[in-house]
């Protein structure tokens, strides 16, 4: 699931919304469900209501609904096209809070199109 995170420029490779690109603007990683901006478009009806300086609130509201992470291919930004993300270990510099310095790993995220870091 943590392959794609908030932030990310997606597109939708399967569903009604196929072929358009957005950004993530959540992970609901209970449900492996993703919100993308603009993608998967409801109209949600809201009580009308009364806000404390006397305005109106609710009516129909249109807003994104989450989309399955299959359904979503992350976008490389070397070449713009969707492509599959995979994890790799690679060595770093750390620093410890007493000022010392050590090797270690960190998980790092890359395009499996060009190989190149996401």
């Amino acid at each position: 699931m943590a392959a794609i995170r908030t932030g990310d420029e997606v597109q939708v490779i399967a569903g009604k919304d196929r072929g358009l690109k957005g950004k993530v603007l959540a992970v609901l990683a209970d449900s492996d469900r993703v919100i993308v901006e603009g993608v998967n478009r409801i109209k949600k009806h809201t009580r009308v209501g009364q806000s404390t300086r006397g305005g109106k609130t609710g009516g129909i509201v249109t807003q994104e609904a989450p989309v399955h992470v299959s359904n979503v291919m992350l976008i490389d930004p070397e070449d713009g096209r969707p492509t599959r993300v995979g994890f790799r270990l690679e060595e770093s510099e750390k620093t410890r809070p007493d000022g010392s310095t050590y090797t270690g790993t960190k998980r790092v995220r890359y395009s499996k199109r060009t190989g190149k870091e996401v």
